[in-house]
């Protein structure tokens, strides 16, 4: 028997609706925040003295914060509900952009991206609130103005990071920045707090959810999730070696700094939000989430590999911009076949860990490509396209297993 039930039963659709869409706005306020951060890092990094490998490696402390932590929140926001989870979790955040403002060292502000990216670890929170409220032939579509909303905070995000950084100043040039950030996420948890109502009724005398191993056995078993786990894994790896070395690699050709930077991830965020938020829902609809999906990996494994053999700065935007939107049809797709191959109260659970199989890959795709960056500089990027590959040949069969499985 399904656990799913709305707020105020005579109400609901009202009430989910305009909780449906104040939650896209928390998210994109809070990924303003988030963005802000993101294009600035290496150069952060760096006004620590930190090496290549550390760079990534900061990244990578953030990812292993979320894989820890994702499937905890997910499972707990099935349990006790969406909007508590949220609230703790944005608050945290908010902390951990005041604390990296004043980090002494590149070690304490390991430890600090990590408590962040624990933080952080929402997104299976939002999406299971995105499902709760959505008819399952229209969350492809839902997902994607989820995507959306993420795509526009990568817009302002990084642009205004990029105007607000003084990276001449060293490490205190990159604290207003910071400050900016973690007053967004404070204004995204109150906003939380006062305008979304809870989309699940808090189940008190539940059993314990599963420990990760039982579930991860049981994902792995199911002919779809098991999939969909992998290509998430394979293709994520992929896009966050080239997101963790792009401000190194542009640096490098085109003696780029944070304020060029900035302004290409803006593009990379319109590409994205046009994308998820227009194109992905329509298509979903039309062709299925499959052939969308196995189409998106295949934009991005084309574009990574002639990314490195960008012939001026003018084209950096436009070859970058080509693998954000393959992403953008990659993620909503994902998120909408887990949500309908799961049942209602194990979806926060299932795409907790889909979430934490990322994080992972976003944790294994920077340690690989900081080395690879030292040996060719166009490495990360062709080793993304060859990690593609496979996640490609897992899509391909994903439609039919939909198709087949119970």
């Amino acid at each position: 028997m399904s656990t799913l039930v709305a707020p105020v039963a005579a109400s609901a659709p009202v009430h989910s609706s305009r909780a449906l869409y104040v939650l896209l706005l928390v998210v994109f306020i809070n990924l303003v925040g988030f963005g802000l951060v993101i294009p600035l890092l290496p150069f952060y990094a760096k006004a620590l003295n930190a090496s290549p490998w550390q760079v990534t490696a900061l990244f990578s402390a953030y990812s292993l914060g979320q894989f820890l932590a994702e499937p905890f929140w997910g499972r707990l926001s099935d349990r006790i509900g969406r909007r508590p989870v949220l609230i703790v979790t944005i608050l945290a955040n908010t902390l951990s952009y005041v604390a990296l403002a004043f980090a002494p060292t590149i070690f304490a502000a390991f430890a600090i991206r990590f408590f962040s990216g624990a933080a952080s670890g929402n997104i299976s929170t939002i999406q299971g609130y995105m499902a709760d409220v959505t008819p399952p032939d229209k969350r492809a579509g839902r997902m994607g103005l989820l995507g959306s909303a993420f795509g526009a905070g990568f817009v302002v995000g990084p642009a205004l990071g990029g105007l607000l950084a003084h990276p001449d100043a060293g490490r205190i040039g990159f604290q207003i920045p910071l400050f900016v950030a973690a007053g967004l996420a404070a204004a995204a948890s109150l906003g939380v707090f006062l305008f979304v109502v809870e989309s699940r009724a808090p189940r008190k005398n539940a059993p314990p959810p599963p420990p990760r191993r039982e579930a991860l056995k049981a994902a792995f078993a199911h002919p779809v999730l098991s999939r969909v786990l992998m290509v998430t894994f394979v293709s994520t790896a992929a896009f966050s070696g080239m997101e963790a070395i792009f401000g190194l690699w542009t640096a490098s050709r085109f003696d780029w700094g944070p304020q060029q930077v900035g302004l290409c991830f803006a593009v990379i965020g319109v590409v994205a939000s046009l994308g998820q938020g227009v194109l992905t829902g329509r298509l979903a609809r039309r062709f299925g989430e499959p052939k969308v999906l196995t189409t998106g990996l295949a934009i991005i494994c084309f574009s990574m590999a002639i990314t490195p053999f960008t012939p001026s700065a003018a084209f950096v935007p436009l070859f970058v911009g080509l693998t954000a939107f393959g992403q953008s049809l990659v993620f909503p797709c994902i998120a909408a076949l887990i949500s309908r191959a799961t049942p209602p109260d194990q979806q926060g659970a299932m795409l907790g860990l889909n979430m934490a199989g990322g994080s992972l890959a976003r944790m294994s795709g920077p340690m690989i490509a900081g080395p690879l960056f030292g040996v060719a500089v166009g490495g990360p990027y062709w080793f993304g396209a060859l990690l593609t590959v496979p996640a490609i040949a897992l899509a391909v069969t994903v439609g039919r297993r939909a198709k087949a499985a119970p």
